[in-house]
């Protein structure tokens, strides 16, 4: 199942930035002292007590007049309500309760979804000031009280929201793979997902941001059952005029987290943009299985050296994920889009394969033989073992004698060992080296 999803909305400047940085360990949003200051939605993956989720910063609200600010409010809250699975509405303990917030909390009641009311810049919890106790006119539960500028209560919060988490029931669909076809707008996403259905499932339109939600659809392919996820385009905040594409982007970060493979659609035409590049460390980051699709093919003067040329920049562009198969295709002509689904179909068993672990040793120690483990001050490194302990993505586990001494290079290597043996086409592998004593962890 996909992590579950947690939403973080509010007014300009109530912390929301500082707090998801907080949350996550590293600074990750932009933070500064200027309303609407994080335009773009911003998404990590985050942990507390041993339980996973994914963590969406809800930025990009930009007003002028309080009006502005409730329809603005209004489709981030809508959106939060569409993909999330806890909602954390933040308010700023300072400033006390205002219209806008009255309005979206009263939106967010009517979700059915848990909402954690949190009261933001309040540096003495055990000293709060009359108003935050206007806070329970939201109607929305005991707010908290916290600081997330001091990380005061933060802990509080985090056991509040994984104690929200929705009990894990499969659903009828969690057994079929899901592809989400991802890219900027005007790609040719929604083209593609009606040329695999065979039939117009998705609008078509050469206007770009057409597709703002992200749609399931059920297809049999070679026998077997699959759901496409066309996901909203998404744009450079230069391009972006309408406050619904400056939240599309959620949508599409929500498909993303809850997919097996995500096909990158590029267009052949452009080339790999800065755009496409943020799209890919999306998926690559959440673990997700990668194919690169370059679309519009026929529209390209070729000559021997084309294809092999714009490989050699896909290497180099993407070289983060140097894992991925390319594809190129022209939907409009139909070339070379059965190709898709039989690359997905390999990518997806391949995020669920497993090495077994005399085998992999039996690897791992010839690796090191022919070429030896790095060392420091004459103390060298050490494996003892190794085992593969998940998949979606693939999770190798290493039994070493100090972590400190195993170098990037050195377990880049091990990494392309594996690959030469077992392929692993498509997916990432996520390593994890522990110290005798430490516990293995999924």
């Amino acid at each position: 199942m996909s992590k579950p999803l947690v939403a973080v909305v509010g007014r300009p400047n109530v912390g929301k930035s500082t707090f998801f940085n907080r949350v996550v360990g590293r600074r990750v949003s932009i933070v500064e002292d200027t309303p609407g200051v994080t335009r773009d939605r911003i998404y990590a993956e985050a942990e507390w007590c041993g339980t996973h989720f994914a963590l969406i910063d809800t930025g990009g609200i930009e007003a002028n007049t309080s009006d502005v600010i409730l329809s603005q409010m209004r489709e981030q809250a809508e959106i939060a309500m569409d993909t999330s699975d806890i909602i954390l509405f933040m308010v700023d303990g300072k400033d006390g309760l205002t219209h806008a917030d009255t309005e979206v909390a009263t939106m967010l009641r009517r979700t059915g979804k848990p909402v954690i009311v949190v009261a933001n810049k309040i540096d003495a919890p055990k000293n709060l000031p009359l108003h935050f106790y206007d806070f329970y006119e939201l109607g929305l539960g005991e707010p908290l009280a916290i600081s997330s500028a001091n990380m005061m209560g933060i802990g509080e919060v985090l056991d509040k929201i994984v104690e929200s988490f929705p009990e894990g029931e499969k659903t009828d669909d969690e057994d079929t793979t899901k592809i989400a076809v991802i890219g900027k707008p005007n790609v040719g996403k929604s083209s593609l997902v009606n040329k695999l259905v065979g039939e117009n499932r998705v609008i078509v339109s050469d206007i770009a941001g057409t597709t703002r939600d992200s749609i399931d659809t059920p297809f049999t392919w070679d026998g077997e059952e699959f759901i496409l996820i066309d996901t909203a385009g998404i744009r450079r905040k230069s391009k972006v005029n309408e406050d619904i594409e400056k939240f599309s982007v959620i949508r599409a970060v929500a498909a993303v987290e809850r997919c097996d493979v995500c096909l990158l659609m590029i267009d052949a035409v452009e080339g790999i943009t800065e755009q496409d590049k943020k799209i890919a460390g999306v998926a690559h980051e959440a673990g997700k299985g990668l194919i690169v699709v370059v679309n519009k093919w026929d529209l390209l003067e070729k000559d021997t050296h084309t294809m092999k040329n714009f490989e050699k920049e896909i290497a180099k562009e993407l070289a983060f994920m140097s894992y991925a198969p390319s594809v190129f295709i022209s939907v409009l002509k139909g070339q070379r889009v059965d190709n898709v689904m039989s690359m997905a179909k390999t990518v997806a068993e391949n995020r669920s394969m497993r090495v077994p672990t005399g085998q992999l040793n039996s690897l791992i120690t010839d690796a090191t033989m022919i070429n030896p483990p790095p060392s420091d001050k004459g103390k060298h490194l050490k494996i003892y073992y190794a085992t593969q302990v998940g998949v979606k993505p693939p999770l190798f586990s290493f039994k070493v004698n100090s972590r400190d001494l195993m170098h990037f290079s050195y377990a880049r290597y091990l990494e392309n060992k594996i690959r030469d043996s077992y392929g692993f086409i498509g997916t990432s592998l996520k390593f994890v080296f522990r110290e005798k004593g430490e516990k293995e962890e999924m």
